[in-house]
């Protein structure tokens, strides 16, 4: 009690050098600055790994866990883009609430202890609507986007400078003790400047002085912009930036996109990346001469409600990235990635001092070698080539495999090799609910009917703010996007005598269009559909139809899947109906393109806010025992209990067509679990040796492009919840499900030999650390509170497989499950020793294998 009431006297004192110190760093702030080898804080150079997380992509409520995963996988820093429309979505009014809270977000990751690059652009491309900027923005006479085009100029600087003040006012800015250490102004203009012409190179040099006027005391980049101005660094992005070289050599080498995945389209098979290839473009990277390297994305999270762009972009942007889109780990990707980032912090002394020295081991082996004069050594040896290599490197022999970089923080000694992981494997479940009224975690079973109502969306014209114009309007420019859908209706009278339309004959429809979906009605009757894709938005319907006699209406429903965000003039690229419209019999065409038709703008539904759950439109909502299905332009309510638990929660849409989906009033995304990958492009497995691209390693072919939808525990409340869907094209409601996702099991598969040294961590890791004369597996459980109850699989010898799915070799030892069992089960961690002494030696002179497979159990 004396040493306590002792040590509790000096706590005031103690708290007030705490204050006075934070209050001295906040006061004075960091200096950053650069120079040829790295970015230089507070006169230090740094080796610096970033990860890219957008906050609009999650909720408030993940962001915390988000950004401690982010730090527990060895990131300095967090990346993220700003996104005008977002943000100004009616000009000159602002919004910066909820999931639009940038200031909460940055002060989110500095509570953290981690760094921010504030990508301003504001042109971000990012896969988001618009690339970013607001639709408004497009009707300002006169205006040009990104060239030197006044109007646009007044009104980026106007933005630009409206986020630097902000972040300004709440000392957010490294130069003011803050966390931001890095902007960015533009984005990517060097991709598409040559088709601006001279006019290019005035903006960039305008954008440049721009933005260091506004003086945020932290240096500027711009990205694939190889004429970027003094004192603006250019940067990287891309697969492999190892390459890559700043316009500069007082400017370090900086790689600020390194996509570990690609982004997913509706209608495309699932990409992703091998996390073997990804390690060993980093430590190419970082090998020829980089110090900072950021991941696009770290985690790529949801595109809630309309914010795709693309267009077809889906509603994921998982991104295969290593924290997945619910906010769980994604393993391997995350631990091997962890592993390398920890090795390349031992090498920092060296990496930041000098630069690397160059030695050719053999056709396409190199070594790269940084040596001070104080002694720190640190080298990488590179196989470029697919197959396996031996090296002699001074004085040593070292077995390289294909495609792969060995990391050697002390010149002599591997600690990481890219292509040998010993980081955690886990699998995933999804836990289908049986019903969308429980709670509880049982079987997926069909929804009863009875809980649902619905509303009939009108076809065609049913709003009073319908006009009408001659000739087919441009969509975008029509509805400045304010809903997905722009109706084109028409009539046509038949008398019965016209030698081009016979009355009771079939007639052809032909429309043309910019897409991005169209739906053809006839006397209010679906009479056909087509849709285009993400690489080809046009639309073209050719349908025969039956005209009656008399008055005949033509309803062109059109909808967007969210609007272009790349390219150049991509403002221009319009959508729509664009003609011509036709209609044929008889050998006759009628055109009816120029025409009078009719417009309307959105749905009538989306006027009268069906998706928000209020007294005003409950007695629009049908309920009885008839509830349509398969029907067309159908709105449906239902309510439900949020899933028990703190598990991430998805909607799987199986059995509906197309459309959006409300949970409380908030938008969870367009579903549209109808249209389907190709059948033919994927494959069982993807060798990470060899160049990347987006199209190497594909998964689902056949399948929805995307089933399951998540829904943040954020939207849900307890008790009765309110989903609300719009469906399209037709689907039944009854057959939608929930499911939580979790861990499945945890795996590690680890070889007796070259281990890598790297320490043991907690939840939710498994790693592998260097116990002589040989590794160790080391095992935990997810949570503190569970505990291994199982050993789904143990091999000790040359097992085959991955996580999940593994299976023994022609060489294994008889006692590896028991072994494991009796070191695992009934505890919460565990070791096992990869070694013969522990299993014995079931093939003699072959290097051999552990491998497990456990589950864990509260």
């Amino acid at each position: 009690m004396k040493r306590c009431h002792h040590l509790c006297s000096l706590l005031p004192l103690w708290f007030s050098l705490v204050i006075l110190f934070l209050n001295s760093h906040i006061s004075n702030g960091d200096n950053v600055t650069y120079d040829h080898r790295a970015l230089v804080i507070n006169g230090v150079r740094r080796v610096l790994i970033s990860g890219s997380i957008h906050y609009p992509r999650s909720t408030p409520e993940m962001w915390p866990d988000l950004i401690q995963k982010a730090k527990d996988g060895g990131l300095d820093i967090v990346e993220t883009y700003i996104f005008w429309n977002l943000h100004e979505p009616v000009r000159g009014q602002y919004e910066f609430e909820g999931r639009k809270d940038l200031v909460k977000f940055v002060k989110t990751i500095a509570a953290a202890g981690l760094y921010v690059h504030l990508r301003i652009g504001p042109y971000a491309c990012a896969e988001w609507n618009y690339g970013g900027f607001p639709v408004w923005l497009h009707f300002i006479p006169g205006i040009k986007f990104r060239t030197d085009n006044e109007p646009f100029k007044t009104e980026m600087q106007r933005f630009t400078a409206k986020i630097v003040d902000l972040m300004k006012q709440e000392n957010l800015y490294a130069s003011q003790g803050g966390p931001i250490i890095l902007s960015q102004i533009e984005n990517e203009y060097g991709n598409i400047d040559a088709a601006y012409g001279s006019a290019a190179q005035r903006y960039i040099k305008w954008a440049a002085s721009m933005a260091v006027s506004l003086d945020t005391g932290v240096p500027w980049v711009m990205c694939q912009q190889s004429d970027a101005p003094d004192p603006i660094i250019n940067t990287c992005n891309g697969f492999y930036c190892d390459q890559f070289s700043p316009n500069s050599n007082n400017k370090p080498k900086m790689w600020t996109e390194n996509w570990p995945g690609w982004f997913l389209s509706f209608g495309g098979a699932v990409p992703y990346r091998p996390v073997q290839d990804i390690a060993f473009a980093v430590a190419r990277f970082f090998q020829r001469g980089g110090t900072f390297q950021n991941y696009y994305m770290y985690h790529g999270g949801t595109n809630f409600g309309r914010t795709t762009g693309g267009p077809f972009v889906a509603t994921s942007y998982d991104y295969d990235a290593p924290i997945d889109e619910y906010g769980l780990l994604n393993q391997p990707k995350w631990g091997h990635l962890r592993d390398l980032h920890k090795v390349i912090k031992k090498c920092e002394p060296a990496l930041v001092a000098t630069d690397p020295a160059y030695t050719s081991l053999g056709q396409n082996l190199e070594a790269h070698v940084y040596k001070t004069s104080s002694g720190a050594c640190a080298a990488f040896l590179a196989n470029i080539n697919t197959q396996d290599a031996t090296v002699k490197f001074n004085g040593n022999t070292y077995q390289l495999p294909g495609w792969s970089v060995s990391i050697l923080p002390d010149c002599k000694n591997v600690a990481y090799n890219t292509a040998q992981i010993n980081s955690q494997e886990t699998t995933s479940e999804m836990r289908y609910l049986s019903s969308i009224s429980e709670g509880t975690e049982q079987p997926l079973s069909k929804l009863s009917s009875s809980g649902w109502s619905y509303v009939k969306e009108p076809i065609g014209i049913s709003k009073a703010d319908a006009f009408t114009r001659n000739g087919l309007v441009e969509q975008i420019n029509t509805t400045a996007d304010a809903s997905d859908y722009l109706w084109y209706s028409i009539s046509v009278n038949i008398r019965g005598d016209e030698p081009y339309l016979v009355s009771g004959a079939q007639t052809l429809l032909h429309v043309e269009s910019l897409g991005h979906v169209l739906r053809a009605f006839v006397n209010g009757r679906l009479v056909g559909g087509r849709t285009g894709s993400a690489s080809n938005v046009k639309v073209s319907l050719s349908q025969l139809i039956i005209l009656d006699r008399g008055k005949n209406t033509i309803d062109l429903l059109s909808a967007t899947v969210g609007l272009q965000n790349y390219g150049a003039f991509f403002d221009l690229w319009g959508a729509g109906v664009t003609g011509p419209v036709t209609l044929s019999a008889n050998g006759v065409t009628l055109d009816l393109s120029s025409y009078q038709w009719t417009y309307q703008i959105g749905l009538k539904g989306e006027d009268l806010s069906l998706f928000v759950n209020s007294d005003d439109s409950d007695s629009l909502w049908v309920s009885d025992s008839t509830l349509p299905m398969n029907e067309p332009l159908v709105w449906y309510k239902t309510q439900f209990e949020a899933p028990a638990g703190n598990n991430p929660v998805a909607i799987d849409f199986t059995g509906m067509g197309k459309g959006e989906a409300w949970i409380n009033g908030q938008s969870i995304g367009r579903f549209w679990p109808t249209y389907t990958a190709p059948s033919d492009g994927c494959s069982s497995s993807c060798s990470y040796k060899g160049a990347y691209s987006s199209s190497k390693c594909l998964k689902n072919c056949g399948k929805p492009s995307q089933q399951l939808y998540h829904v943040p525990r954020s939207f849900l409340q307890e008790g009765a919840n309110t989903m609300v869907l719009f469906e399209e094209i037709g689907g039944d409601p009854t057959k939608i499900s929930f499911a939580t996702k979790k861990t499945g099991s945890l795996c590690a598969h680890v070889s007796e030999m070259h281990p890598p040294q790297v320490n043991s961590v907690a939840y939710p890791e498994m790693t592998v650390s260097i116990q002589k004369p040989g590794p160790l597996v080391h095992l935990t459980c997810p949570g503190p509170d569970q505990i291994i109850n199982e050993i789904k699989f143990a091999s000790f010898g040359n097992p085959q497989g991955t996580c999940g799915s593994y299976s023994h070799g022609e060489c294994s030892s008889t006692d590896a499950l028991t072994v494991v069992e009796q070191a695992c089960v009934g505890t919460n961690s565990c070791s096992v020793a990869v070694s013969i002494k522990a299993f014995g030696d079931p093939c003699k002179g072959v290097t051999k294998s552990l491998a497990i497979e456990a589950t864990c159990s509260s």
